[in-house]
């Protein structure tokens, strides 16, 4: 098994070889960077003698578990892609990291991001995950990461959907290739609260498959430049902010001549214009429509119509002559 240790590091260094004048240990405190890239490295020792490292490039390996890097509180650029690493774990005390890559191990929850209030990077595109599987998000992490978050990658991860996400309004850049993506009126209103991206990538997502796609997001992104890998010109931009303004008015327009107010009336429509059928307390019955001593007036009526309009209507009653 390779261990990155200290020893590993002076034997690999031609500049310690060079310098014969100062020890180790003043060596490996001066040092910043220091590359183990794809050198089949499958654990870290204590390297705390690295106090003032800053960047540190340890992908294409075989590390299993982040650890030992407590010391590095100097640090702001950590490569570990393409490991064997399952968890997100021991980097509460690098608070000046400003750029994790994490992509291509077998990471299954973005978690323990939770102190790092100085990352402005996230990749953790291409996890190796289980049949079946997708990448979720820990709600504290991203809480703790939407004050700090620019660019984030989680391409090739199965996801489905972003809701978790939609706390990160500080997104400039959003890489979500190669996902599951399909429901768009949830991307608007995610993406309608991140009013600083500039870049969007959602190519090979089903979504990108749906009807005016394309013309919906750029609408909703203010300020979007680039999607799919796809310049978008200002003046389609705005073309299509105001075609969307002047449909959501003519709907507006045809809502309100939509809408009709019926008066509110316990009287009841007239019925035919037969005598006997406006009176139905009336105790005459039709024999007695043409007895002596009964008479008619002409009263005017105001008729509950639809046109308003009055009509007559005789009403029969008894005169007072015996």
């Amino acid at each position: 098994m390779v261990r990155l240790t200290v020893q590993l590091i002076a034997k690999s260094s031609n500049n310690f070889k060079i310098s014969r004048s100062e020890s180790l240990q003043q060596y490996l405190k001066k040092l910043t960077h220091l590359n183990f890239s794809n050198k089949n490295i499958e654990d870290i020792d204590d390297l705390s003698m690295c106090k003032n490292l800053t960047v540190l490039y340890l992908y294409d390996n075989q590390i299993s578990e982040i650890c030992n890097l407590g010391f590095a509180s100097n640090l702001t650029h950590l490569y570990m892609q393409n490991n064997n690493i399952s968890h997100i774990e021991n980097l509460s005390s690098l608070h000046k990291l400003s750029k994790l890559f994490l992509g291509g191990n077998s990471i299954i929850v973005v978690e323990g991001l939770e102190e790092l209030k100085s990352l402005k990077e996230l990749h953790i595109e291409g996890q190796k995950l289980p049949r079946g599987e997708k990448l979720v998000f820990d709600p504290r992490s991203i809480s703790s990461l939407s004050e700090s978050l620019c660019i984030l990658n989680i391409s090739k991860n199965n996801i489905d959907e972003i809701w978790d996400m939609a706390p990160l309004k500080k997104l400039t850049h959003l890489f979500a290739a190669d996902n599951q993506l399909q429901d768009i009126q949830e991307l608007e209103t995610v993406f309608s609260q991140w009013c600083q991206l500039h870049l969007l990538d959602l190519s090979r997502n089903p979504v990108s498959h749906k009807p005016k796609y394309r013309d919906r997001l750029i609408t909703v992104c203010k300020v979007l430049e680039d999607l799919d890998g796809k310049q978008i010109n200002e003046l389609s931009r705005q073309f299509l902010i105001n075609w969307k303004a002047s449909k959501g008015a003519k709907k507006k327009l045809g809502d309100r001549k939509g809408q009709i107010t019926t008066p509110v009336t316990t009287d009841f429509h007239m019925g035919p214009q037969h005598p006997f059928a406006c009176d139905h307390t009336s105790s005459l019955n039709p024999s007695d429509y043409r007895r002596p001593g009964v008479k008619f007036r002409q009263d005017q009526i105001r008729a509950v119509s639809r046109g308003g309009r009055s009509k007559r209507q005789n009403i029969l009653v008894r005169s007072s002559r015996p």
